[in-house]
């Protein structure tokens, strides 16, 4: 009896242990399976301390590969610029570099054309990628964009070449002109003629120079340093001015209207820079009347419109010139751009001066617009925010015009200008 009892608890003692050692064996196992391995740290745990936080500081793309080229680490405008897909990297020439840099530890650079996510045009996304390892067995991958940054030398490059070219021209004549003047020394009458050729190509050349300071100036200073509220029939007299001469030897008539009852503008007022404002106008005064046949009518008005940041003030300068085709209207505000480059060279135009007016508009928080039809005229609209002073006007000042209506004022060159004031 005692030794059967014996056995017997013998044995449940044995299975309490078994019980007892599967079970620790089971929980062990599950501990086990749940620890990651060396392939399966995807994570930011793995990186070395203080990477994550420079990381998120770069402005460049930043991507970090581990072993197994799998992402551990990417940032938000790596995903934007398409280089990571589903956990990999997804450009094969930085793939590849990651690799060589993990075999070797050498830092390596490349620039590369990656095709622009999202558009269907092939358009190309310049990068330079610069890989590097980090840490034992860790790649680092740094994409800096530099579209823009080839885009604005492209434009450099083409300015610089435009202006060799258009100074080159005129400095070309006037050596020309100079030994002509020399050989013919005993003809005063060729003297005479060769020396005004001379003048005309000087005076090109320094209105070239001139418009080129204008441009780099309008480009360079901020208008709002120096902002004050421009009366804009000031602005107008001067454009008009300006262009006085030119004007009466074509026998073009000088229209001014809009504004209040009456045709008045004296109740209008810019803010902005009152050189570049005047330089601005006074371009698009002197472009209607190169570009208008003789007895003709160049008109500018002005009125108040509501827009829902504040009012602005349109001025629209109206010709009856040769007008621009539909293919050009999109690129007259390029530098050196010229619709008709014959008529430019005659009257002495230089390519500039809507460039000008472009960006006068543009850093003065407006724009400038087009219309024209050919063989009928132009209009072009400055739309630029109304000085506070102006806002302030009574209730009994002139009607306010819808925001929504968009048509150039005096779209049609034969319409009459409300009011005008001509001038001789």
């Amino acid at each position: 009896m005692d030794v059967n009892a014996a056995v017997a608890a013998a044995a449940a003692i044995a299975g309490l242990c078994t019980g007892v050692i599967a079970m620790l064996a089971f929980r062990w196992s599950e501990r086990d399976q749940a620890r990651p391995t060396r392939t399966s740290l995807h994570t930011d745990a793995v990186l070395p301390p203080g990477v994550d936080t420079v990381l998120s500081v770069l402005r460049s793309s930043a991507v970090v590969l581990d072993e197994s080229d799998s992402v551990v680490k990417a940032s938000s405008a790596a995903y934007a610029l398409g280089l990571v897909r589903g956990g990999k990297l997804a450009v094969e020439p930085m793939l590849h570099m990651a690799r060589d840099t993990r075999r070797d530890g050498e830092i390596r650079q490349v620039e590369l054309d990656l095709p622009r996510r999202g558009t269907g045009r092939g358009e190309a996304l310049a990068v330079s990628a610069r890989v590097a390892p980090l840490g034992s067995r860790l790649v680092l991958l740094l994409v800096e964009d530099l579209t823009e940054a080839r885009r604005i030398e492209a434009v450099r490059r083409d300015f610089v070449a435009n202006v060799s070219h258009e100074l080159k021209t005129p400095v070309g004549a006037l050596s020309l002109l100079s030994e002509a003047v020399m050989d013919a020394s005993d003809d005063p009458e060729a003297v005479t003629r060769f020396a005004g050729r001379m003048q005309i190509e000087a005076t090109r050349l320094t209105n070239l120079v001139q418009e080129l300071i204008d441009l780099s100036r309008v480009q360079n200073d901020d208008p709002l340093e120096d902002a004050e509220p421009v009366r804009v029939d000031e602005l107008v007299a001067e454009a008009i001015d300006r262009s006085r001469h030119p004007a009466s030897t074509k026998q073009i008539t000088m229209a001014v209207g809009g504004g209040g009852p009456g045709g008045s503008t004296a109740d209008l007022r810019i803010w902005g820079n009152r050189g570049q404002l005047a330089a601005a106008l006074g371009n698009l005064v002197e472009n209607a009347v190169n570009y208008s046949p003789a007895r003709t009518r160049v008109g500018v008005s002005a009125r108040r419109v509501s827009a829902p940041g504040g009012d602005l003030i349109e001025i629209a300068v109206t010709d009856q010139g040769i007008g621009i085709s539909e293919k050009d209207r999109e690129r007259v505000f390029e530098r050196f751009y010229r619709v008709d480059p014959a008529r430019s060279r005659a009257t002495g135009g230089t390519g500039l001066g809507l460039a000008i007016v472009k960006h006068v508009a543009a850093s003065h928080g407006g724009e400038v617009t087009v219309w024209s039809s050919e063989g009928q005229g132009s209009t072009f609209t400055l739309r630029l925010p109304e000085a506070g002073a102006g806002r302030e006007r009574s209730s009994n000042g002139p009607d306010r015009v819808d925001e929504d209506d968009d048509r150039p004022f005096d779209t049609d060159p034969n319409a009459e200008i409300p009011a005008p004031e001509v001038l001789p």
